[in-house]
């Protein structure tokens, strides 16, 4: 789909915006009447807590909820707050359960408590079920409606059971196949029932299932998914019984979530969480205030290192003209390794326990571009200072680069060993680690090479 076919006219926009602001409201009626709800919703996406409740208030029972299902859970969770309690009862009832646990963990307790209070009995025992997983498993992200059969049944059967519940679970294209204690024996597709004769068994056309354990972490169940490219991902519990099912859109939804936050970190800002424009500014400012802070106090370490090898930039200034390149360069270098490093563990390429391949895979390519930029840093700076300072200049890109990438790239599985989130852990960790130890590496090889 294309971007004219998602983002609604920037004309419509401001219409919009206008009509809100003068109360209009037959000019707003017209205004979003013609948009689609891919349109509606990054159209409200622009707008502030206010003016998209009034919107919000103008449309159809239907659209409103398919608006409202593909908001993200912070906008959903401001929306609520705007509307009145009727109004909030009937979409949270009408969401699916775990959909419904994405808004309560944006909720204040008080509100989500008086939410689960006003569902029905079976829809809050569904939502209990959700909430009873760690933050963080793919238990909490699951849908326990599930439509299910046995090897033994029929195909005819399975058919005739399925049409009556279609609307009533979270997938019909992907049946988990149950024996009578609910463990899981295979699974079998809608396609594979449809193209088989209805005399058949189950067992015949079934075949074998990928699960995922209800307390797993959501990343590495949503990532499995994905990789196997199957529909939809039976979730079980500790002796293999069917608890609920991923289903793709689901898992997209977490990973483009998690791929999200780690962009952010590795960028030195907490994740918004909700779309930009929509993003009060005092929480832009929270989100980057902290890591700005921590690198800050990682920069004091560069100082008191210039100040120790203050006397040695003293007999040669020209010393501190190439602080910013060496620097500059280390980090790059270190940045770049962690983030390859922190992807291929998102992915499983590696994990902790491979440490020591990544140390040694990671320290060579660091001495192969410490020794291309060494020498290219030291033909150029030779030539417009001295040889002695070109190998300088050259011997510290060497090393520097080696050390940088071989910090860069381990840190990810430290980080991931003891369970921090190696997007938070790495880059920090790496720049102040780059900015001190290089300068001292730097200065080191300056005393030896020319006797200062």
């Amino acid at each position: 789909m294309t971007d004219d076919q998602t983002r609604p006219p920037t004309a419509v926009i401001d219409t919009i915006t206008e009509s809100v602001n003068s109360r209009d409201l037959s000019g707003l009626a017209a205004a979003i009447g013609e948009l689609t709800t891919r349109q509606l919703v990054a159209a409200l996406e622009r707008l502030n807590a206010r003016q998209r409740a009034v919107v919000y208030r103008l449309l159809p029972k239907q659209q409103a909820l398919e608006v409202f299902e593909a908001f993200p859970p912070t906008l959903q969770g401001e929306l609520v707050a705007g509307l009145q309690d009727g109004e909030v009862a009937a979409l949270f009832a009408e969401l699916d359960p775990d959909d419904r646990v994405w808004l309560l963990d944006e909720l204040p307790a008080l509100v989500a408590q008086r939410l689960l209070r006003g569902l029905p009995e079976h829809e809050r025992q569904l939502t209990a079920e959700v909430l009873g997983y760690p933050n963080g498993s793919i238990g909490r992200r699951m849908s326990p409606e599930v439509l299910t059969t046995h090897p033994e049944r029929t195909v005819g059967e399975t058919l005739a059971r399925l049409r009556p519940r279609v609307h009533d679970a979270e997938t019909v294209y992907t049946l988990p196949v149950l024996d009578h204690e609910r463990r899981i024996v295979g699974v079998v597709s809608l396609r594979d029932l449809l193209g088989a004769d209805d005399t058949a068994a189950v067992a015949s056309v079934m075949r074998d299932a990928h699960t995922a354990g209800a307390t797993e972490d959501a990343e590495l169940a949503a990532r499995r998914c994905a990789d196997l490219g199957v529909l939809a991902l039976p979730v079980v519990d500790s002796e293999s019984r069917l608890v609920g099912i991923l289903t793709i859109d689901d898992a997209v939804r977490i990973l483009e979530h998690e791929e999200s936050e780690d962009a952010a970190r590795q960028g030195g800002v907490e994740p918004l969480r909700r779309p930009y424009l929509s993003t009060p500014v005092l929480s832009i400012v929270r989100s980057r205030v902290v890591w700005l802070l921590v690198l800050a106090i990682g920069a004091t370490l560069t100082v008191q290192v210039l100040s120790v090898f203050e006397a040695t930039l003293e007999q040669l200034t020209v010393l501190a003209l190439f602080v910013p390149l060496l620097i500059g360069t280390g980090g790059n270098t270190g940045n770049q390794a962690a983030t390859t490093v922190t992807r291929a563990l998102a992915l499983g390429d590696v994990r902790p326990p491979d440490v020591l391949k990544v140390l040694t895979r990671e320290m060579r390519v660091g001495a192969m571009l410490g020794l291309l930029l060494g020498a290219i840093g030291f033909a150029i700076t030779a030539l417009v200072y001295a040889p002695q300072v070109g190998l300088v200049i050259g011997l510290t890109l060497l090393a520097v680069c080696t050390a940088a990438a071989t910090i860069g790239g381990i840190m990810p599985l430290v980080a991931r060993a003891i369970r921090v989130d190696p997007a938070v852990f790495s880059n920090p960790f790496i720049t102040t680690f780059v900015d001190a130890t290089g300068l001292i590496i730097y200065f080191l090889i300056a005393r030896a090479v020319l006797g200062l």
